[in-house]
């Protein structure tokens, strides 16, 4: 019985590290699929900024086991004001479940106005659909 509270224990403490840790990045994302209700791990995602009449790359990641990248701004770059987008590289996790898709990418393009809040970007993914919005 001993094992089990400090095996709680010692995840309940991981998960609140990298909780405290995600704290101080500026942006998340999380992808659930609504076809089965469940997150959507191994989607590529990549965050550019608008820069002039370009988009400029600033970071990539994978959504983990849940469907989430808790830190998907870069470390030690300041967060500025501005036009961002999203991309979520839906074509591939499709081929991986082996299901058609009418979107093989989703751009999701936001304004950061307040540098000192945190941007939550969920995506609600099916095959021929998707609804996003800023979350908390």
């Amino acid at each position: 019985m001993n094992t089990l509270r400090m095996t709680f224990a010692a995840l309940g403490m991981s998960a609140f590290s990298s909780l405290a840790l995600a704290a101080g990045n500026p942006l998340s994302v999380h992808v659930l699929n609504l076809e089965n209700g469940l997150p959507s791990p191994g989607i590529d995602v990549t965050l550019e900024k608008h820069v002039g009449q370009n988009w400029q790359p600033l970071a990539q990641g994978t959504t983990n086991e849940q469907g989430r990248i808790a830190e998907l701004f870069p470390a030690r770059q300041p967060f500025e004001a501005g036009e961002y987008r999203v991309v979520f590289k839906t074509g591939e996790y499709f081929k991986k479940i082996r299901h058609d898709t009418f979107f093989p990418e989703i751009p999701v393009i936001f304004e950061v106005k307040q540098t000192d809040q945190h941007y939550h970007i969920p995506l609600l993914l099916s095959p021929y659909g998707f609804s996003t919005y800023r979350g908390s």
